[in-house]
C-alpha cells in the first residue's frame, strides 16, 4: 500500500477520526490514529475493557492513550508492511529529525501453538537527524473512569489495570516515561507492552525475532488467499482485517472492532459491535470462501455450531459475545464523553433480546457446507444435521411471524419479507442437505415446507402495481406494507429468484429508484425509532453494486465500486456507514459487514487472471 502522508497544513489540533489503522493478533487489537498514537484498544480481548480509550474520550489527546511526541513535529507518514497488519509511521520534524514507529501484536507458531499474547510491541527508530521524543503512555480502567496506577523498576513499569496489570518491558528511560519528559533518541526504543510477567531473554534481539516471525506469518497466509486480478491490494487489506476481526480461541467474528461510533453525528446511533451478529454469517462465510480463507472458515463454523448445540429448542438471538455468552446487558459508560463528544458510550448490546428470525436462516446457511465441501478437516454428519434440524424446525414455526427485521427495530414489529426468505434458505438448504445423506423422508419434509414459504412470500410481499412509473409491482419490505429496503436486492443471492425474474426487475428498479442518493444506497428512507436516515449503509452500497452485475449494468457497477474504493480510509478499510453528501465515514470501524462487501465486489467484478496469461 502506498505510504500515506499527513502534510504540515494537516496537523491541526487533534480531534478524534476514523482514519485509523488496525493493529491486531486475533486475540487483541488496537487502533493508531494519524498521528501514530494508540487510541483504541482493549484487553483481554476485543469486547474487554478498553485501556486505550482516546478515541471515545471527546477530544481529550493525554489520557487513554499511547503516542510518541516528536519535538518540533511537522508530518507524519504511515503505511503497512506489505501483506501484513504490521504498521510503519514516520514522524519529521521541522529541523529534518525523524523516527519511524513499528507497531504489531506478535502472532506465529511457537512450541507447536499460535503465540498470540495480550501484548502491543513498538518500536521507535531515529532514521533522521537527532530527535528528541516524549513518550505518553496512560492507559485507563473501568471504561475510562481513571488513569491506571502504576508502580515500577529498572527496566520495566505495571499499569494496574482493575485487579490485573499490564506490565511495559523496555529499553527506554523509565524515568522519561514516566513523568512525560522529552528525550534525544540515538538509538532503536523498544516497548513490550504485555502481561504482567518479568520479560525473558533479550528485550532487543527478542523483539526483533517477534516481528520478523509475525511478518513471515502473516506473508505466507496472504499468499494462500484466492485473490481476484483486480484491486488485489484492497482485497488483501480487507483480508487480513477480517481475521483480525477473528476471536481465535473460539472462532468468532465480530462485527467491529468498537463501540459507539455514532451512525450519523448527534443521532444516539451508537452501538457496541465488539459481539458476533449471525445476521453477518451467510456473507462472512461466502467472502472467506472467496478468498479460501479455510483456517478462519473452518474456526467460524465451530464458532457457529457450538452456537447450535447451545441453543434451547432451535432458538437463535440476534448476536453473542465472543465466548458464546446468550446475555450482553446493555448499560452506558458514564466517564467517557464518546467519540467527538457524541455520547452515549453503550457497552452491550440490548439486541440480543430481539426477535429477529432469518438468524435462523443465516445459522442453516452457513454450516450447510461442512456437509459438502471436501476440503475441511471435520465434515459434518448425521448429528449435526439433527441439531441443524432444530433450528429449520424454529424457521419453519416463525417464518409469517412478526420480528424486529434485520435493521433491528426496536419500537415495532413487522413480518419482514427478508426474514421470511431467509426462513425459506433453511428450509430450502436442510432439504439439500437430507438429499446429501440419503434421507429422502426428510428431503421431502423440507422441500415441501420451502415450496409453502415461497407460495407465501409470493402473495403477502407482493406490492401490486405501484413499483415503478410504468405500474409494475415490487415486493415490500414487510407482509403489512408497501415500503422498501435494500435487503430485498438479496433475494437473487439467496437463491430465492433468478436474475432474470420480472418480479426481481421491477423490485430492484423500484428500490434503487426509492433508496439510492448518487453513489449510494440507504437501508431504508422510512422513520424509523430514531428518525430518517441521515447516512448510507455501506453494505447496501455493495448490494447495489451486485445486483447491478447480475442486472448486466457491469460497467455502471464498476464505476460505483471504485468510488467506494475512494472512500476507503488510508489504511484501505472502511466503517458502517458513510455520510452521502460529503462522504464523510461514521459507524463503527472497521466494519466486517463493508469488509465482506469489498471482497464479494471484487471478485463479482474483475477481470479474469486468465487476461494476463
Amino acid at each position: 500500500m502506498a505510504r500515506s502522508v499527513t502534510s504540515p497544513s494537516e496537523m491541526a489540533p487533534w480531534q478524534s477520526s476514523l482514519d485509523l489503522w488496525p493493529v491486531g493478533n486475533c486475540q487483541v487489537s488496537g487502533l493508531i490514529d494519524s498521528r501514530g498514537g494508540l487510541v483504541w484498544g482493549c484487553v483481554p480481548r476485543v469486547d474487554g475493557d478498553p485501556v486505550f480509550c482516546a478515541l471515545l474520550n471527546g477530544g481529550q489527546q493525554d489520557i487513554g492513550v499511547w503516542r510518541f511526541e516528536l519535538e518540533g513535529q511537522v508530518s507524519v507518514s504511515q503505511s503497512y508492511l506489505r501483506n501484513t497488519p504490521i504498521l510503519v509511521t514516520r514522524l519529521e520534524a521541522e529541523d529534518g529529525s525523524a523516527v519511524e514507529i513499528t507497531d504489531f501484536c506478535p502472532r506465529y507458531e511457537r512450541s507447536g501453538r499460535m503465540y498470540r499474547p495480550v501484548a502491543y510491541i513498538r518500536v521507535v527508530r531515529p532514521v533522521a537527524g537527532t530527535p528528541r521524543m516524549k513518550v505518553v503512555l496512560r492507559p485507563m480502567l473501568d471504561y475510562g473512569k481513571q488513569v491506571a496506577e502504576t508502580t515500577n523498576g529498572t527496566n520495566h513499569i505495571r499499569y494496574l489495570i482493575g485487579p490485573q496489570a499490564l506490565r511495559l518491558s523496555t529499553d527506554a528511560p523509565v524515568g522519561y516515561i514516566l513523568e512525560q519528559r522529552t528525550f534525544r533518541v540515538e538509538s532503536d526504543q523498544h516497548f513490550f507492552l504485555g502481561p504482567d510477567e518479568p520479560f525473558s531473554g533479550n528485550l532487543r534481539a527478542e523483539i526483533r525475532s517477534m516481528e520478523e516471525q509475525t511478518a513471515k506469518y502473516w506473508r505466507l497466509w496472504s499468499r494462500g488467499l484466492a485473490t481476484p486480478f483486480e484491486w488485489q491490494d484492497e482485497v488483501i487489506r480487507c483480508a487480513i482485517t477480517l481475521k483480525l476481526c477473528q476471536h481465535e480461541e473460539t472462532g468468532a467474528i465480530v462485527a467491529a472492532l468498537t463501540t459507539s461510533i455514532p451512525e450519523a453525528p448527534h443521532s444516539e446511533r451508537n452501538w457496541d459491535y465488539r459481539y458476533c451478529w449471525i445476521r453477518d454469517s451467510y456473507y462472512t462465510v461466502q467472502a472467506l470462501n472467496r478468498l479460501g480463507a479455510l483456517d478462519v472458515l473452518e474456526k467460524y463454523l465451530t464458532y457457529l455450531r457450538n452456537i447450535v448445540d447451545a441453543a434451547k429448542g432451535g432458538q437463535i438471538q440476534p448476536l453473542y459475545s465472543v465466548m458464546g455468552d446468550a446475555e450482553l446487558d446493555e448499560t452506558t459508560a458514564a466517564f467517557l464523553a464518546g467519540y467527538r463528544g457524541m455520547g452515549p458510550v453503550r457497552i452491550g448490546n440490548a439486541a440480543y433480546t430481539q426477535v429477529q428470525y432469518d438468524c435462523y436462516g443465516q445459522i442453516v446457511l452457513p454450516t450447510t457446507q461442512a456437509f459438502f465441501d471436501r476440503r475441511l478437516l471435520r465434515i459434518a454428519d448425521e448429528r449435526d444435521f439433527a441439531a441443524l434440524e432444530e433450528v429449520g424446525e424454529m424457521a419453519w414455526k416463525m417464518y409469517d411471524q412478526p420480528d424486529a427485521g434485520l435493521w433491528e427495530f426496536r419500537t415495532r414489529q413487522e413480518v419482514h419479507t427478508y426474514s421470511a426468505v431467509m426462513s425459506w434458505a433453511a428450509c430450502d438448504r436442510l432439504a439439500n442437505v437430507a438429499a446429501r445423506l440419503g434421507k429422502e423422508d426428510r428431503c421431502l419434509v423440507w422441500r415441501g415446507r420451502a415450496e409453502t414459504i415461497q407460495d407465501t412470500i409470493e402473495r403477502r410481499a407482493w406490492v401490486e402495481g405501484s413499483g415503478n412509473e410504468e405500474g409494475i409491482g415490487h415486493y415490500g419490505a414487510s407482509f403489512e406494507s408497501d415500503y422498501l429496503d435494500a435487503s430485498l436486492l438479496q433475494m437473487v443471492e439467496l437463491r430465492f429468484l433468478t436474475p432474470d425474474n420480472p418480479r426481481f426487475r421491477s423490485t430492484f428498479a423500484a428500490v434503487e429508484k426509492a433508496l439510492r442518493r448518487g453513489e449510494h444506497m440507504l437501508r431504508y428512507a422510512h422513520e424509523d425509532d430514531f428518525g430518517a436516515p441521515e447516512t448510507a449503509f455501506n453494505i447496501c452500497t455493495f448490494w447495489l453494486i451486485e445486483a447491478l452485475h447480475l442486472a448486466g449494468r457491469d460497467e455502471e457497477g464498476r464505476q460505483l465500486f471504485c468510488t467506494m474504493l475512494s472512500h476507503m480510509t488510508k489504511s484501505g478499510l472502511l466503517s458502517e456507514d458513510m455520510d452521502f453528501d460529503n462522504g464523510e465515514l461514521w459507524g463503527n470501524f472497521p466494519q466486517t459487514y463493508s469488509l465482506v462487501g469489498v471482497i464479494n465486489c471484487a471478485g463479482l467484478l474483475s477481470k479474469s487472471w486468465n487476461t494476463v496469461r
